[in-house]
């Protein structure tokens, strides 16, 4: 479950008068957005984009700051896979206990059946040898 992982292929480019960023095959919500945005000191000497709030980032800082957000979100959902796998197994073991007392209850109840019908089938032979005797003037 955990182990699964997905290839993307992701493109950067920029448009055609380079004011801006286009990162195809990845869905970013506003949050990373935002966050993408936000200024940070690079050294780098690479092409830089400004951002709808003039926040200006380097090709190399939004594909850092893109594959952190990928990183973050496979680790997201391995660790929601694990904790799923987790209740599943505490769930099948339960069912198991339940089962397991379930038939507990039925081989009881077919026991105490079981004495009963030879309880039942008793009376009836006394009852029999009863009533021959009686027949018979023994009694």
């Amino acid at each position: 479950m955990g182990g699964t992982s997905s290839t993307r292929r992701v493109t950067f480019e920029a448009d055609e008068n380079e004011n801006i960023t286009v990162v195809k095959g990845i869905r970013l919500s506003e949050n990373v957005i935002d966050r993408m945005k936000e200024t940070s000191p690079s050294g780098s000497k690479s092409q830089r984009y400004s951002g709808a709030y003039g926040a200006s980032v380097s090709d190399e800082e939004l594909k850092r700051r893109v594959a952190e957000e990928l990183a973050l979100e496979q680790a997201k959902k391995e660790s929601e896979s694990q904790k799923r796998l987790k209740q599943s197994k505490e769930l099948d073991r339960e069912r198991a206990f339940a089962n397991e007392q379930l038939t507990r209850a039925i081989l009881r109840e077919r026991i105490s059946s079981e004495e009963e019908r030879a309880k039942a089938k008793h009376l009836v032979s006394v009852k029999d040898v009863v009533e021959m005797s009686c027949l018979q003037g023994n009694l």
